[in-house]
């Protein structure tokens, strides 16, 4: 609900604070006072456009700010200023700020904190609505008529969402299998090899490393092969020179008696012995490690070359190879399985769509039957609005089969014909000024509070009209009122009389500056202000005794 609306220099509003309250309240004001002015006031908070002529001449900028009951947890107002990051107290008001500059540009506030005039009006279709000669929003716009048909309704379209949601989910695994199947069909022969050549193949984790190791091992033996060999001559056989030291340790062991030096020779030479022979068991030791088969080498080179192809062929390392075939096989058999996949998705899509169907034709008729009770609701509010030779209905129409979701299969739109014989077409298109704000009068009316924004402004909806039309007006405001707070901008004494609250609009002149105002009314300067709407410039007795009679039966 607007709470209150404070406006600083605006066209011709010098300064302005107003509190607005429950219920029913009317603007009046004679022609050209000003009342254009302080619904433009509103827009410019509401995301209007910023221009520069909304400034009062000689001021630098003009600030608007419009103050609403504290947003609701889980209601839209909060999700969009928790979706663009704003903070704000579901305890305190919401306050928004627009400024618009002298020399161009503007900027907007959503309780003190930076946001853009798109969010401002995004926020505005919850909190106000406005209807006018020339409005294009609210019930006028077919895309919101079926969300207002369902709430007149009070029909429950979830299960529909749930069950588009639940086949668009069933389409969408279906869609990837069919993807999936026909992209690996396309590879089944490349697969067939590649499965072939890698089974075949037989790669081993770490088998590369170890072919490696041993082939570099064999390459050093047959280098020093011939080494090995001479040193193993030297030290070993008759004439080496194990066999001579130990044919000098025989001779030594006959004479080492004779002296004690002999002794110490001999000693060495068992020592020279011993070592000599530990070092020819280790050479020979290394020698049959570093032995080498050349047909071995041969074989071991031959695997380790064709692992490191195939490797570089299927740009993996050779030990992801056994990895690569388990993949591929595995991807042949989801190929030769992938039919009964498809199969198995394409029954769960058929009773996901069978679901929707149920659930959407329920709906459908769920709608029409509605629709049927709101037109009834509509043409019994048309005679007292002096509309009795218009027609209005609610057209639910099939949509095509690419343009059903979660709110089903149906298009709805509120259509009227004014004039016997005339062809039924889109409400916006075929009503006259005051004809739209009474259409819209009577369809808010028999919708209640259903769709509706915490606010509603009609602008000037008794235009043309007056007497028991006009009473029949007040008297529809004056209960819609009951459920939701209405403003209405008038010229008719007999809407004027039904408001729970009065304000009147006026310009004032100094000699230099003209200046607009806003005040509230007390009781007897109501009566005053709708004898002058009775009687026009000079109030007289009688129109000031047919004021209080209005205000009474009000």
């Amino acid at each position: 609900m607007l709470n209150a609306l404070s406006i600083r220099d605006v066209v011709l509003i010098e300064a302005l604070d107003l509190d607005f309250g429950h219920g029913l309240g009317v603007l009046t004001g004679e022609t050209g006072a000003g009342k254009s002015i302080l619904l433009d006031a509103l827009g410019l908070a509401l995301g209007g456009r910023g221009e520069t002529g909304l400034v009062r001449q000689g001021t630098a900028q003009a600030v608007v700010t419009a103050s609403f009951d504290p947003p609701v947890l889980g209601t839209p107002v909060a999700a969009l200023l928790e979706l663009n990051g704003l903070d704000f107290d579901p305890s305190e008001p919401l306050m928004i700020r627009r400024i618009v500059k002298a020399d161009g540009g503007s900027r907007a506030f959503i309780n003190d904190q930076p946001a853009s005039a798109a969010l401002l009006r995004d926020l505005a279709g919850h909190l106000v609505e406005i209807h006018g000669q020339h409005d294009d929003r609210g019930l006028l716009n077919p895309r919101g008529h079926r969300a207002l048909l369902d709430a007149f309704g009070r029909i429950d379209a979830a299960p529909v969402a749930v069950a588009h949601r639940a086949m668009h989910a069933a389409q969408t695994a279906l869609d990837s299998a069919r993807a999936e199947l026909d992209a690996a069909a396309r590879d089944r022969e490349w697969l067939d090899h590649a499965v072939g050549e890698l089974t075949a193949l037989a790669a081993d984790p770490g088998e590369e490393e170890e072919l490696a190791t041993r082939r570099q091992a064999m390459q050093r033996g047959e280098k020093i092969a011939g080494d090995l060999q001479a040193v193993a001559d030297l030290l070993d056989g008759s004439e080496g020179g194990l066999a001579k030291l130990r044919q000098a340790a025989r001779v030594l062991d006959r004479i080492a008696g004779d002296h004690t030096a002999l002794g110490e020779a001999l000693a060495a030479l068992d020592q020279a012995i011993t070592d000599g022979t530990t070092a020819q068991e280790k050479i020979d030791a290394a020698a049959f490690a570093l032995a080498f088969d050349p047909a071995r080498l041969e074989a071991d080179e031959t695997r380790l070359f064709e692992l490191r192809a195939i490797a570089r062929k299927h740009r993996v390392q050779p030990d992801d190879l056994a990895m690569l075939t388990q993949e591929l096989t595995e991807k042949l058999e989801r190929i030769d399985s992938g039919g009964a996949g498809v199969a198995a998705l394409e029954r769960a899509l058929a009773d996901a769509r069978r679901a929707y169907d149920t659930h959407a034709d329920a709906l459908t008729a769920a709608r029409s039957e509605a629709a049927l009770r709101l037109d009834d609701a509509v043409k019994r509010e048309l005679a007292p609005l002096k509309l009795d030779a218009a027609r209005f209905r609610t057209v639910v129409a099939p949509l095509g089969e690419d343009s059903w979701g979660t709110a089903g299969k149906d298009r709805v739109e509120f259509e009227i014909s004014t004039n016997p014989g005339a062809p039924f077409a889109p409400l916006i298109k075929i009503a006259s000024g005051g004809e739209l704000s009474r259409f819209i009068l009577a369809l808010k009316v028999s919708l209640a509070e259903q769709g509706s924004a915490a606010t509603m402004i009609f602008d000037e909806i008794d235009r043309g009209v007056g007497g028991a039309v006009a009473s029949a007006i007040g008297e529809r405001l004056a209960r819609l009122a009951e459920s939701t707070q209405l403003l209405v901008v008038t010229h008719s004494p007999q809407v004027a009389a039904r408001g729970g609250h009065h304000l009147l609009i006026a310009k004032s002149h100094d000699g230099t500056v003209t200046r607009t105002g806003v005040r509230a009314l007390d009781e007897d300067e109501r009566r005053e202000e709708i004898a002058r709407m009775l009687s026009g410039a000079t109030v007289t007795d009688e129109a000031r005794a047919q004021a209080a009679r209005l205000l009474e039966a009000a």
